[in-house]
């Protein structure tokens, strides 16, 4: 188990150097000049090429790439070119917002999906199961950001039930808190619901028809012991994988709900800083994100060895 997780960790090393590289890359070669945004409409050619020359814009790509790479080994990302603040402050001040969006998304997902997959699976072909394959159906065919509107207007608007937008720190209180973050919860949920479910559904019914099943039906346990100690269970590694995977897509989700729901988080610092050419803070995001996603792979293989005994790395 230590071998194992010492490769893992010393494998996310080269992982997160080529997304640095390409990250770098891709900003540097994609059109647009951040000290043409940053001077203005009303700037001279003297004033843009004077913004460069301070933002060191004017050296050669090789150039800019090993200052920034020596700064980003020290733990420096650099200063934001929009916000002049250090990009690590900006992530800190917009990190409780995401990770509280992204935590009640995932337990709300996990929570409704997984019951209602074990469910199908043991009413195979039944009115529970068809409505849940409709349902992921559905899941995957509307678009966040069409959800997110559809939502604001039943629950906020008409009903008053929940706040529009906006965001409440936990420092203010829970109640508060949970409720700026329930909707938009909510909305970006659906999606891994469905996900989850399905993924849930086909692993269950898969080990329903194993011989150890039958045997524990046969030894008269309880349906319930049966689905949860027995089906569930053997059916985890499956679930666990599609969880992570979820985790990692939750981060493109961010990105579309805190802009609709006006939270500021990372999602919404993510897409101020490439209206604004911000390559600082666009580069230090990214390689957060990166850095997150690995983090849970990682996670979702050790899981392995809990919910099955049998795997050893």
């Amino acid at each position: 188990m230590f071998a194992f997780l010492a490769r893992r960790l010393l494998s996310t090393i080269p992982v997160l150097l080529i997304v640095a590289v390409l990250v770098f890359l891709m900003l540097r070669l994609t059109p647009g000049d951040p000290a043409a945004v940053l001077a203005g409409d009303a700037a001279s050619t003297e004033q843009i090429a004077q913004i460069r020359q301070n933002l060191g814009l004017d050296r050669s790509i090789p150039e800019q790439f090993g200052i920034w790479f020596g700064r980003m080994m020290s733990g420096d990302l650099g200063q934001s070119y929009y916000y002049k603040t250090p990009v690590t402050t900006l992530i800190a001040q917009r990190l409780e917002p995401t990770l509280s969006l992204a935590l009640i998304t995932i337990v709300l997902a996990v929570l409704v999906a997984v019951p209602l997959g074990v469910l199908a699976a043991w009413r195979h072909g039944g009115w529970l199961d068809r409505t849940l394959m409709g349902f992921s159906v559905m899941g995957f065919s509307i678009p966040v950001f069409v959800l997110a509107y559809l939502l604001i207007w039943l629950v906020s608007l008409k009903l008053g039930w929940l706040p529009v937008q906006g965001y409440q720190r936990l420092s203010g209180g829970v109640g508060p808190w949970l409720r700026h973050l329930l909707l938009p919860a909510l909305t970006l949920s659906v999606v891994y619901i469905a996900l989850i479910a399905r993924v849930t559904r086909a692993s269950v019914l898969e080990t329903l028809g194993e011989d150890y099943i039958r045997t524990a039906r046969a030894k008269g346990l309880p349906e319930s012991k049966v689905l949860m100690r027995h089906a569930l269970a053997n059916a985890a590694v499956p679930i666990a994988t599609v969880i992570g995977i979820g985790i990692a897509l939750l981060i493109g989700g961010v990105v579309v709900t805190e802009s609709v729901y006006a939270i500021p988080g990372l999602g919404r610092l993510t897409v101020d800083a490439v209206l604004a050419r911000d390559f600082p803070t666009i580069q230090g995001v990214i390689l957060f994100f990166s850095f997150i996603y690995v983090v849970v792979n990682l996670l979702v293989d050790l899981s392995y060895v809990f919910f099955d005994p049998r795997i050893r790395y």
